[in-house]
């Protein structure tokens, strides 16, 4: 449904009466105009023939321009003295008036009221008149409306605004107020300063990010749809197919894998699907990428190293290292014997899962892996330390890494999963002096960082990006 064009209906076409009035109007004022002309050019013909065949002539043009000189003196003279003041107030409009009614509807405006941004969703009916309703029911509130953006649905369209309502104004009452306006199915969550960009130029923002970053679009898709799950099933999983589905939303990807997204707070919109598929498309078309970043780490004792992004490329380089670690380093990093890393390394090494950070020594050898893994509205972190350099510090230092990257990504919060005994990552994710959550069940802990409560500010995880 088009806002403008449901706007326009509601404009009333001017009766023959009001056009009719409209053209007398216009003729009178041209004729006024002409009369005035033809007065003018009557007064300066006489007053040429005066001055050009009259025996005064000279005499009576200097007198006028020191006429005019007085004049102007003496006008600049009373407005000094005499300022203009301030406009009176307007008198009051009488009963019935378009000013009135819009005052009954409003009420009085509050500029120094506290106000709290809401984003609200309502189905409405595809009717004339049908926008107007909601935005007088939320006029009579008070609320102000700062966007508006239209859905189109088969039988109706869903509405979702961005409004600024008074502080004291709960969600029942903005919900009663849609309700009354006509609106159905109506979603209110609360908003903050950076839902006021435009929908454009927020998407464009991420298909930018997604363009740069292969590991960007689960971040992009959860960006543009809100709190939601999102899953990847190999083959197209269950042979679902692709579509939006009430909570579900199932996007095909060329590789012939099936992303599946859930949201059951809200269901999704056919104009969020094709925003989604875009998104996907974008993704698919341009292949596995790595923005090529790094860092220098240099150690106390003098040995430079190099923090950079990984990619598929890395994987033999990856084995090796894992040949080079004891068992006891592999059993804290994966929980048990390492029967498969081959397989391991093929899934975190893939851009689409996350992100991986490796440390390089001077010879191109890999001597610590870091990942980061997208995983609802958190983030998995895993670590693992060649065992010749643990204890220097490159743990600290890749945990802080990709605790800036998640929170570039918009994730609050990390976790961990070892065993209990793992002293090592429990002191290394308390580095973060960031509130930390405990959970252990059957000798596994899970450790959860609240990165945005964080007592430090991270540094940004490379020089420059």
């Amino acid at each position: 449904m088009d806002t403008t064009s449901r706007t326009e209906q509601q404009r009333p076409e001017p009766s023959r009466a009001e056009r009719r009035s409209a053209r007398n109007h216009r003729w009178r004022h041209s004729t006024t105009e002409l009369a005035a002309v033809f007065v003018a050019v009557a007064a300066a013909d006489l007053v040429a023939n005066t001055v050009v065949h009259g025996h005064d002539g000279p005499v009576l043009l200097v007198l006028s321009a020191l006429a005019l000189l007085a004049t102007a003196v003496f006008h600049a003279w009373w407005a000094h003295r005499h300022p203009h003041g301030p406009p009176g107030p307007e008198p009051a409009a009488p009963p019935g008036t378009p000013d009135d009614r819009a005052a009954e509807v409003t009420g009085p405006m509050h500029a120094h009221v506290p106000t709290t941004l809401w984003r609200l969703r309502a189905t409405v009916s595809d009717s004339p008149g049908s926008l107007a309703r909601i935005c007088t029911a939320l006029a009579g509130l008070e609320v102000s409306i700062v966007s508006l953006q239209t859905h189109p649905l088969p039988t109706g369209a869903v509405d979702e605004f961005l409004v600024r309502a008074p502080q004291p104004l709960d969600r029942a009452e903005l919900t009663r107020a849609v309700a009354a306006g006509g609106g159905s199915d109506i979603w209110t969550d609360r908003a903050d300063a950076h839902d006021l960009v435009d929908e454009p130029t927020h998407v464009l923002a991420l298909a930018t990010r997604t363009a740069l970053d292969a590991a960007e679009l689960p971040v992009a898709l959860r960006r543009l749809f809100g709190r939601c799950t999102i899953r990847q099933f190999p083959g197209g999983g269950d042979g679902a197919a692709a579509g939006v589905d009430g909570h579900l939303m199932r996007l095909p990807v060329p590789s012939g894998d099936l992303i599946e997204l859930s949201r059951p707070h809200l269901p999704f919109t056919p104009t969020e699907f094709a925003r989604a598929q875009a998104l996907v498309e974008l993704d698919s078309l341009l292949g596995p990428r790595v923005p090529q970043v790094r860092a220098r780490l240099r150690l106390p004792a003098g040995t430079d190293l190099t923090v950079r992004r990984a990619d598929a490329s890395d994987k033999a380089a990856a084995l090796a290292m894992h040949e080079r670690c004891s068992p006891d380093t592999l059993r804290k990093r994966y929980h048990g014997p390492v029967r498969d890393a081959d397989r391991y390394l093929d899934h975190l090494l893939d851009p689409r899962h996350g992100q991986t950070l490796v440390v390089e020594a001077a010879e191109g050898r890999i001597v610590a892996l870091a990942h980061l893994m997208w995983d609802d509205e958190g983030a998995e972190v895993a670590l693992l330390v060649e065992d010749a350099w643990q204890r220097h510090g490159l743990g600290v230092d890749l945990l802080r890494r990709m605790a800036a990257l998640a929170l570039e990504a918009g994730v609050p919060t990390v976790y961990a999963v070892t065993h209990a005994a793992n002293t090592g990552l429990i002191s290394t994710m308390r580095r973060l002096s960031a509130p930390l959550d405990y959970q252990v069940e059957d000798a596994t802990l899970v450790i959860t960082a609240h990165l945005t409560e964080a007592t430090e500010t991270l540094p940004a995880p490379w020089p420059s990006r």
